[in-house]
């Protein structure tokens, strides 16, 4: 199952009732056979500008975060269900990307610069560059010793 991220905005409340709220949104997840990874708190922010939401107009919410992996085909339920949640005022699921892990090449790294790999296909590609513009140069074929439209 991919991981995903659900930003959450919440209407300010008191603590209960966002616990209360996160709770309902959880058993969604698990409803739909994922499972939680983390909960971030962000904390209570303005909003980026007035959100209205089911005759209410929100300029603050509480935000969340939550690091969840489900099956991709409940996204759409999961998504329409805690919409109708009254206390969410706006919320959005990304696929979460995972970060690639590079390998170590110090000992490419200590190497001069002109025995290192990717220093020496830097070279080759400034080559082929110089070689297809020498290609490419302006010939005068007029017979003349000189450019005419020079002055």
């Amino acid at each position: 199952m991919p991981t995903y991220e659900m930003p959450l905005l919440l209407k300010i409340m008191t603590r209960p009732e966002i616990a209360a709220t996160l709770k309902r949104t959880a058993e969604a997840i698990f409803d739909k056979g994922g499972f939680i990874r983390k909960i971030d708190n962000l904390g209570k922010m303005a909003t980026p500008y007035k959100m209205p939401v089911l005759n209410q107009t929100h300029k603050e919410a509480n935000y969340f975060i939550i690091h969840f992996d489900v099956p991709p085909t409940s996204l759409k339920r999961l998504s329409e269900e805690c919409l109708r949640d009254v206390d969410i005022i706006r919320l959005r699921i990304y696929t979460k990307n995972e970060s690639k892990i590079d390998k170590c090449t110090l000992h490419e790294e200590i190497q001069p610069p002109a025995y290192r790999p990717d220093v020496k296909k830097m070279i080759e590609i400034g080559e082929k560059e110089k070689a297809r513009k020498e290609k490419k140069k302006f010939k005068f074929n007029t017979g003349l010793d000189y450019y005419p439209f020079q002055r």
